[in-house]
């Protein structure tokens, strides 16, 4: 007979694994109270990150940390009131983002990495996507000598010890790349390995449409309703109860909430972050997905327009919005490229999931048959669905698993 799974989670990491799991001969349900794509997944931007190999650390310098503490900045903001109950978060994240931690925790992170381009590109070619990807890698601009010379150590640093491409852009380069960007850059890092997404949620719903294709199913439902029948798993679901013998959390900043329910305490934190699309004004042309890495917001070219994304803001996940980040960064934006009307009604705002050792949560639930998490990804959610997908799809189903995931076990937080 076959065996019932069911996926909790309908972002780009959970689709990707229902995708997987149905491939495997098991057949998915796939399972979210908001439509598929909707949360999270919506608003990254849009990059599947194969020089991300070193994940974004907590600032050691005393001198960069006393600049965050006056809360001004485009990169970073947090709100002060519910600082004190992140505090411990924050203490283990950022001894974890110690250099010999950081450089530990970056080997063990980079098999993750290293298979996210040929990971999303079996999906986008099983879902006839691939006119929603571009390949020629995206681009840091610098601002000034000492930050240009310390990100090109570091690009070849990647190049000779995870095989990361890279160029080295002047300043006559930089502007034939992007002629309609102007300002005092001295030059730039091209990466020339990942690939950038021209809509982050035209991509999921791709997948969700395959996923479909190969006789799973999607429905509305709540992840509080889970809970044991007999030797099962059940939900609660718009179509009624669906029992299934496996199950997997992939439920993003949300899983911290859906764990403890079921007895695990595991450190998750969240970074929100921000976005806005806006028109070019007089004909320019944006070409790169860019980032202003001294001011800390990217610019993308995407479908809806050209998309501003901000940094992290630390605050409680179900906080009101906070657009000061945006409001900054569209300030300077403005100063570099000539940015025309915005073109949502609000800012978009989303959460990522967070854990201090900066590794997702990844297998088998050390209390619990049939039960499996994938989350945590951070900033990488976008990039590594489709290879944390496979992975935790084969161990399901008993197959060997392509990487080792052991470093991702939730058993290292309990």
């Amino acid at each position: 007979m076959t065996k019932n799974a069911i996926v909790l989670g309908a972002g780009i990491v959970g689709v990707s694994t229902a995708v997987h799991l149905q491939r495997r001969g098991r057949q998915v349900t796939l399972i979210d109270r908001k439509p598929p794509g909707s949360e999270t997944s919506f608003g990254n931007a849009g990059l599947i990150q194969r020089e991300g190999v070193v994940p974004y650390g907590f600032p050691q310098q005393l001198g960069l940390l006393i600049r965050y503490a006056f809360n001004n900045r485009i990169d970073a903001h947090y709100h002060v009131k519910t600082l004190p109950g992140q505090l411990a978060f924050l203490a283990r994240y950022w001894w974890n983002s110690n250099a010999k931690r950081h450089e530990m925790i970056s080997r063990a992170y980079a098999p993750l990495i290293e298979h996210s381009i040929s990971e999303h590109n079996d999906l986008i070619e099983a879902s006839n996507a691939q006119h929603l990807i571009r390949k020629n890698g995206w681009m840091e601009i610098f601002r000034t000598a000492s930050r240009r010379d310390a990100e090109f150590a570091e690009a070849e640093r990647l190049r000779a010890e995870f095989g990361v491409a890279y160029e080295q852009l002047d300043a006559a380069a930089v502007a034939r790349l992007e002629p309609h960007i102007t300002g005092d850059f001295v030059g730039g890092v091209r990466w020339r390995d990942p690939w950038s997404v021209l809509d982050p949620y035209g991509l999921t719903m791709a997948y969700r449409s395959y996923f479909e294709s190969l006789g799973g199913k999607y429905v509305s439902g709540d992840a509080n309703s889970l809970g044991r029948s007999g030797t099962s798993w059940r939900v609660v679901t718009s179509v009624g109860s669906l029992d299934a013998e496996d199950v997997v959390l992939a439920l993003g900043p949300w899983a911290a909430v859906a764990t403890r329910r079921l007895g695990y305490s595991f450190p998750l934190g969240v970074k929100r972050g921000y976005h806005m699309h806006y028109a070019a004004a007089n004909n320019a042309t944006l070409h790169n997905w860019t980032l202003d890495t001294e001011r800390g917001y990217l610019l993308a070219p995407m479908s809806r327009g050209i998309r501003l994304t901000t940094g992290a803001e630390f605050a409680a996940l179900d906080a009101p919005k906070t657009p000061v980040q945006l409001d900054r960064a569209e300030k300077v934006a403005r100063t570099i490229f000539p940015l025309g009307e915005r073109l949502d009604p609000e800012a978009w705002m989303g959460a990522r999931p967070c854990t201090p050792d900066m590794m997702p949560i990844i297998g088998k639930a050390p209390r619990h048959d049939g039960l499996w998490f994938a989350f945590g990804h951070a900033h990488h959610g976008l990039t590594l669905g489709p290879v944390t997908g496979r992975a935790l799809a084969e161990v399901i189903t008993g197959e060997k698993p392509f990487i080792d995931i052991s470093g991702y076990s939730p058993q290292r937080f309990l």
